[in-house]
Protein backbone atom coordinates (compact mmCIF):
# COMPACT_ATOMS: atom_id res chain seq x y z
CA UNK A 1 0.00 0.00 0.00
CA UNK A 2 2.82 2.30 0.77
CA UNK A 3 4.28 1.81 -2.49
CA UNK A 4 1.62 2.84 -4.23
CA UNK A 5 0.61 5.60 -1.93
CA UNK A 6 4.01 6.85 -3.45
CA UNK A 7 3.01 5.81 -6.83
CA UNK A 8 0.13 7.63 -6.68
CA UNK A 9 1.93 10.77 -5.61
CA UNK A 10 3.35 10.86 -9.25
CA UNK A 11 -0.06 10.76 -10.41
CA UNK A 12 -0.87 14.06 -8.59
CA UNK A 13 1.99 15.61 -10.06
CA UNK A 14 0.68 14.71 -13.30
CA UNK A 15 -2.96 15.70 -12.54
CA UNK A 16 -2.03 19.34 -11.44
CA UNK A 17 0.90 19.80 -14.38
CA UNK A 18 -2.52 18.84 -17.08
CA UNK A 19 -5.43 20.32 -15.78
CA UNK A 20 -4.01 23.08 -13.14
CA UNK A 21 -6.13 21.52 -10.48
CA UNK A 22 -6.81 18.06 -8.98
CA UNK A 23 -3.94 17.01 -6.92
CA UNK A 24 -5.54 17.51 -3.78
CA UNK A 25 -8.76 15.93 -4.85
CA UNK A 26 -6.60 12.37 -5.56
CA UNK A 27 -4.10 13.37 -2.27
CA UNK A 28 -6.52 13.87 0.45
CA UNK A 29 -8.04 10.16 -0.40
CA UNK A 30 -4.22 9.05 -1.30
CA UNK A 31 -3.15 10.26 2.00
CA UNK A 32 -6.09 8.69 4.12
CA UNK A 33 -7.05 5.63 2.40
CA UNK A 34 -3.81 4.48 1.24
CA UNK A 35 -1.28 5.99 3.48
CA UNK A 36 -3.63 6.31 6.76
CA UNK A 37 -3.03 9.89 7.77
CA UNK A 38 -5.79 11.27 9.87
CA UNK A 39 -7.98 13.27 7.53
CA UNK A 40 -7.40 16.67 9.24
CA UNK A 41 -3.50 16.13 9.45
CA UNK A 42 -3.91 15.08 5.30
CA UNK A 43 -5.85 18.71 4.67
CA UNK A 44 -3.14 20.11 6.08
CA UNK A 45 -0.42 18.19 4.23
CA UNK A 46 -2.40 18.11 0.75
CA UNK A 47 -2.09 21.88 1.26
CA UNK A 48 1.57 21.53 1.35
CA UNK A 49 2.07 18.62 -1.65
CA UNK A 50 -0.33 20.70 -3.97
CA UNK A 51 1.38 24.17 -2.95
CA UNK A 52 5.21 22.64 -3.39
CA UNK A 53 4.27 20.70 -6.50
CA UNK A 54 2.20 23.85 -8.36
CA UNK A 55 5.06 26.33 -7.93
CA UNK A 56 6.88 24.27 -9.95
CA UNK A 57 3.75 23.90 -12.58
CA UNK A 58 3.22 27.72 -12.45
CA UNK A 59 7.05 28.85 -13.13
CA UNK A 60 6.46 26.28 -16.65
CA UNK A 61 3.58 28.01 -17.39
CA UNK A 62 4.85 31.37 -17.01
CA UNK A 63 7.49 30.86 -19.18
CA UNK A 64 5.24 29.91 -21.69
CA UNK A 65 2.57 32.97 -21.25
CA UNK A 66 0.03 30.75 -20.30
CA UNK A 67 -0.38 32.82 -16.75
CA UNK A 68 -3.03 35.66 -16.56
CA UNK A 69 -1.54 37.69 -13.95
CA UNK A 70 -4.51 40.10 -13.63
CA UNK A 71 -7.31 37.23 -12.80
CA UNK A 72 -4.41 35.67 -10.74
CA UNK A 73 -4.25 38.95 -8.54
CA UNK A 74 -8.39 39.58 -8.34
CA UNK A 75 -9.20 36.41 -7.10
CA UNK A 76 -6.53 35.60 -5.07
CA UNK A 77 -5.96 38.63 -2.43
CA UNK A 78 -9.15 37.53 -0.98
CA UNK A 79 -8.77 33.78 -1.35
CA UNK A 80 -5.90 33.79 0.48
CA UNK A 81 -6.85 36.09 3.51
CA UNK A 82 -10.31 33.62 3.84
CA UNK A 83 -7.57 30.30 3.04
CA UNK A 84 -5.53 31.19 6.32
CA UNK A 85 -8.31 32.51 8.49
CA UNK A 86 -9.97 29.49 7.81
CA UNK A 87 -7.10 27.00 8.54
CA UNK A 88 -6.31 28.75 11.96
CA UNK A 89 -9.60 29.43 13.22
CA UNK A 90 -12.34 27.75 11.58
CA UNK A 91 -11.01 23.85 10.93
CA UNK A 92 -9.76 23.94 15.03
CA UNK A 93 -13.07 25.29 16.38
CA UNK A 94 -15.30 22.39 14.22
CA UNK A 95 -17.26 19.80 16.77
CA UNK A 96 -16.59 15.92 16.78
CA UNK A 97 -18.61 14.95 16.21
CA UNK A 98 -20.63 17.33 13.69
CA UNK A 99 -23.33 15.53 13.85
CA UNK A 100 -25.59 13.53 16.69
CA UNK A 101 -29.37 12.26 16.16
CA UNK A 102 -29.91 9.16 18.39
CA UNK A 103 -27.09 6.98 18.58
CA UNK A 104 -26.26 8.19 14.71
CA UNK A 105 -23.62 10.76 14.49
CA UNK A 106 -21.24 11.91 12.09
CA UNK A 107 -17.74 12.58 13.16
CA UNK A 108 -15.27 15.62 12.63
CA UNK A 109 -13.32 13.02 10.18
CA UNK A 110 -16.05 11.85 8.29
CA UNK A 111 -17.71 15.00 8.01
CA UNK A 112 -14.74 16.44 6.38
CA UNK A 113 -14.60 14.26 3.56
CA UNK A 114 -18.20 14.08 2.89
CA UNK A 115 -17.88 18.14 2.57
CA UNK A 116 -14.57 17.54 0.28
CA UNK A 117 -16.89 14.71 -2.27
CA UNK A 118 -19.65 17.31 -2.14
CA UNK A 119 -17.50 19.94 -3.26
CA UNK A 120 -16.42 18.04 -6.02
CA UNK A 121 -19.74 16.67 -7.38
CA UNK A 122 -20.72 20.66 -7.84
CA UNK A 123 -17.20 21.50 -9.55
CA UNK A 124 -17.64 18.59 -11.85
CA UNK A 125 -21.10 19.64 -12.94
CA UNK A 126 -20.52 23.33 -13.33
CA UNK A 127 -17.41 21.89 -16.03
CA UNK A 128 -19.83 19.70 -17.65
CA UNK A 129 -22.86 22.18 -18.44
CA UNK A 130 -23.27 22.31 -22.05
CA UNK A 131 -21.95 25.81 -23.43
CA UNK A 132 -22.08 27.30 -26.89
CA UNK A 133 -19.04 28.76 -27.10
CA UNK A 134 -16.67 29.65 -30.14
CA UNK A 135 -13.60 27.95 -30.66
CA UNK A 136 -11.05 28.44 -27.85
CA UNK A 137 -8.54 30.43 -29.85
CA UNK A 138 -11.33 33.22 -30.64
CA UNK A 139 -12.28 33.41 -27.04
CA UNK A 140 -10.77 36.66 -25.42
CA UNK A 141 -10.39 37.18 -21.50
CA UNK A 142 -13.82 38.94 -20.18
CA UNK A 143 -13.16 39.95 -16.31
CA UNK A 144 -16.31 40.56 -14.50
CA UNK A 145 -13.85 41.31 -11.29
CA UNK A 146 -16.64 41.21 -8.65
CA UNK A 147 -17.38 37.76 -9.61
CA UNK A 148 -13.95 36.43 -9.67
CA UNK A 149 -12.91 38.48 -6.46
CA UNK A 150 -15.99 37.01 -5.05
CA UNK A 151 -15.32 33.64 -5.85
CA UNK A 152 -11.56 34.05 -4.70
CA UNK A 153 -13.31 34.66 -1.65
CA UNK A 154 -15.69 31.48 -1.05
CA UNK A 155 -12.65 28.96 -2.34
CA UNK A 156 -10.35 30.41 -0.57
CA UNK A 157 -12.93 29.14 2.97
CA UNK A 158 -13.62 25.83 1.36
CA UNK A 159 -9.88 25.24 0.73
CA UNK A 160 -9.02 25.95 3.87
CA UNK A 161 -11.82 23.68 5.22
CA UNK A 162 -11.39 21.04 3.29
CA UNK A 163 -7.72 20.87 2.31
CA UNK A 164 -7.79 21.48 -1.28
CA UNK A 165 -5.54 23.54 -3.32
CA UNK A 166 -8.89 25.04 -5.05
CA UNK A 167 -7.86 24.04 -8.40
CA UNK A 168 -10.99 22.06 -9.21
CA UNK A 169 -12.93 25.03 -7.78
CA UNK A 170 -10.78 28.04 -9.45
CA UNK A 171 -10.51 26.63 -12.87
CA UNK A 172 -14.59 26.77 -13.23
CA UNK A 173 -14.18 30.08 -12.17
CA UNK A 174 -11.62 31.56 -14.74
CA UNK A 175 -13.77 29.26 -17.35
CA UNK A 176 -16.75 30.73 -16.47
CA UNK A 177 -16.12 34.69 -14.72
CA UNK A 178 -13.09 35.40 -16.75
CA UNK A 179 -13.54 33.62 -20.08
CA UNK A 180 -9.99 32.04 -20.19
CA UNK A 181 -9.46 29.36 -22.69
CA UNK A 182 -9.09 26.12 -20.48
CA UNK A 183 -4.85 25.93 -21.08
CA UNK A 184 -4.61 29.70 -19.66
CA UNK A 185 -6.83 29.29 -17.25
CA UNK A 186 -4.58 26.10 -16.35
CA UNK A 187 -1.39 28.09 -15.20
CA UNK A 188 -3.42 31.08 -13.67
CA UNK A 189 -5.14 28.36 -11.41
CA UNK A 190 -1.72 26.59 -10.66
CA UNK A 191 0.19 29.94 -9.58
CA UNK A 192 -3.04 30.72 -7.53
CA UNK A 193 -3.05 27.37 -5.68
CA UNK A 194 0.85 27.70 -5.14
CA UNK A 195 0.67 30.73 -3.09
CA UNK A 196 -2.81 29.68 -1.28
CA UNK A 197 -1.84 26.71 -0.16
CA UNK A 198 1.01 27.15 1.48
CA UNK A 199 -0.85 30.70 3.51
CA UNK A 200 -3.38 27.67 4.46
CA UNK A 201 -0.32 25.35 5.19
CA UNK A 202 1.10 28.31 7.28
CA UNK A 203 -2.27 28.58 9.19
CA UNK A 204 -1.73 24.74 10.37
CA UNK A 205 1.54 25.81 11.33
CA UNK A 206 0.65 28.58 13.60
CA UNK A 207 -2.10 26.32 15.08
CA UNK A 208 -0.01 24.21 16.48
CA UNK A 209 -0.10 20.70 13.91
CA UNK A 210 2.41 18.34 14.14
CA UNK A 211 4.23 17.58 11.00
CA UNK A 212 6.01 14.18 10.08
CA UNK A 213 8.63 16.02 7.69
CA UNK A 214 10.49 13.13 6.17
CA UNK A 215 7.39 11.93 4.70
CA UNK A 216 5.41 14.96 3.83
CA UNK A 217 9.14 16.25 1.70
CA UNK A 218 9.51 12.93 0.35
CA UNK A 219 5.67 12.36 -1.08
CA UNK A 220 5.78 16.13 -1.99
CA UNK A 221 9.20 15.19 -4.27
CA UNK A 222 7.98 12.55 -5.96
CA UNK A 223 4.43 15.19 -7.03
CA UNK A 224 7.34 17.55 -8.33
CA UNK A 225 8.21 14.78 -10.44
CA UNK A 226 5.00 14.26 -11.71
CA UNK A 227 4.11 18.02 -12.75
CA UNK A 228 6.85 18.16 -15.21
CA UNK A 229 5.54 15.05 -16.89
CA UNK A 230 1.97 16.48 -16.62
CA UNK A 231 3.13 19.85 -18.22
CA UNK A 232 4.95 18.43 -20.70
CA UNK A 233 1.86 16.49 -21.77
CA UNK A 234 -0.03 19.87 -22.19
CA UNK A 235 1.62 20.20 -25.53
CA UNK A 236 -0.08 17.44 -26.97
CA UNK A 237 -3.88 17.33 -25.24
CA UNK A 238 -6.43 20.08 -26.23
CA UNK A 239 -7.64 22.60 -23.64
CA UNK A 240 -11.60 21.08 -24.78
CA UNK A 241 -10.13 17.41 -23.36
CA UNK A 242 -8.73 18.48 -20.98
CA UNK A 243 -11.98 20.08 -19.63
CA UNK A 244 -13.92 17.76 -20.25
CA UNK A 245 -11.29 14.59 -18.83
CA UNK A 246 -10.94 17.00 -16.08
CA UNK A 247 -14.98 17.16 -14.69
CA UNK A 248 -15.05 13.08 -15.34
CA UNK A 249 -11.85 12.66 -13.34
CA UNK A 250 -13.65 14.94 -10.36
CA UNK A 251 -16.65 13.10 -10.56
CA UNK A 252 -15.73 9.86 -10.43
CA UNK A 253 -13.85 10.33 -7.23
CA UNK A 254 -16.70 12.57 -5.55
CA UNK A 255 -18.51 9.42 -5.94
CA UNK A 256 -15.98 6.85 -4.18
CA UNK A 257 -15.43 9.10 -1.27
CA UNK A 258 -19.11 8.98 -0.77
CA UNK A 259 -19.06 5.31 -1.15
CA UNK A 260 -16.09 4.86 1.09
CA UNK A 261 -17.20 7.02 3.71
CA UNK A 262 -21.17 5.78 3.77
CA UNK A 263 -19.86 1.91 4.11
Amino acid sequence: MEVLGYFLAILIGVLLGLIGGGGSILSVPVLVYVMGVNPVLATAYSLFIVGTSSLVGAINNFKKSLVSVKTAIVFAIPSFIAVYLTRLYIVPAIPNPILKIGEYSIGKESGLMLFFALIMLLAAFSMMRPKKERAEIECKPQFNYPMIALEGLVVGIITGIVGAGGGFLIIPALVLFAKLPMKLAVGTSLTIVTVKSLIGFLGDLNAGQLIDWPFLLLFTALSIVGIFIGTYLTDYISGAKLKKGFAWFVLIMAVLIFIKEIM
